[in-house]
């Protein structure tokens, strides 16, 4: 029962996880006008979604796809994908994890 119980939980926040950025609108001036908010500066409830979940989360996923890179390496070795295989489970995850600013749905640095 705590297995499932687990795997119930695991399923509801990832599911919650991934419908964040189908949330997330590009809007260029909110109701009152203010540019302040826009897709560029995110809201704080976004930040906090963001900080208190989504981060904790994406990092784990670092960690699991690292893992999962070492275990399938001489698979992807004897395929010939390594760099696919590491982009995949632990560039894309990390990058999302620690590159992305708090409450954006993009990564990367901006480049003004």
């Amino acid at each position: 029962m705590k297995v499932f119980r687990s795997t119930a939980v695991v399923l509801a926040l990832t599911t919650g996880l991934l419908a964040l950025p189908a949330h997330a609108e590009v809007v260029q001036q909110n109701a009152s006008g203010d540019p302040m908010y826009t897709a560029d500066a995110p809201k704080a409830f976004s930040m906090v979604g963001d900080l208190l979940i989504a981060r904790p989360l994406l990092i784990g996923a670092t960690v699991l796809g690292a893992g999962l890179f070492v275990v399938s390496l001489p698979f992807t070795a004897a395929g010939g994908n390594i760099g696919e295989a590491g982009h995949a489970l632990v560039v894309e995850p990390g990058k999302s994890a620690f590159v992305r600013c708090l409450g954006c749905t993009t990564s990367g640095y901006r480049r003004d």
